[in-house]
């Protein structure tokens, strides 16, 4: 069961590490939504999830299909906070199940060998 937690674990702070470079791009888009040529930047959240999961990187790219300004941006300040929305919800998520991991090795802890 060890073994199992532990996996799960790392995993959950994989994902959170990943929403948390989400996050550090979504908020430069932002700050840059009035920068002349600024190309908003993303991560594919599943190719990154399973490069990161066996010691890869997130796969950070532009985003394609966003309307351009005359200055030649293209940040979609509307996306940008969707994104942060559904950012801190699949955060708070993963921090849940990181809890309740964390409760479950605690409650064996207390239990002892059976």
């Amino acid at each position: 069961m060890c073994v199992v937690i532990s996996n799960l674990t790392n995993s959950l702070q994989t994902y959170m590490d990943m929403i948390s470079m989400r996050q550090k791009l979504v908020s430069s888009n932002i700050a840059n939504a009035d920068t002349p040529g600024y190309k908003t930047q993303d991560i594919d959240m599943k190719a990154s999830f399973e490069s990161m999961l066996t010691g890869g990187l997130a796969q950070q790219a532009d985003v394609n299909g966003l309307a351009v300004k005359n200055d030649g941006n293209n940040v979609d300040l509307d996306r940008e906070a969707r994104l942060l929305a559904e950012n801190s919800m699949r955060f708070n998520m993963a921090a849940t199940l990181m809890k309740s991991q964390i409760a479950e090795v605690r409650e064996a802890i207390k239990e002892g060998p059976a």
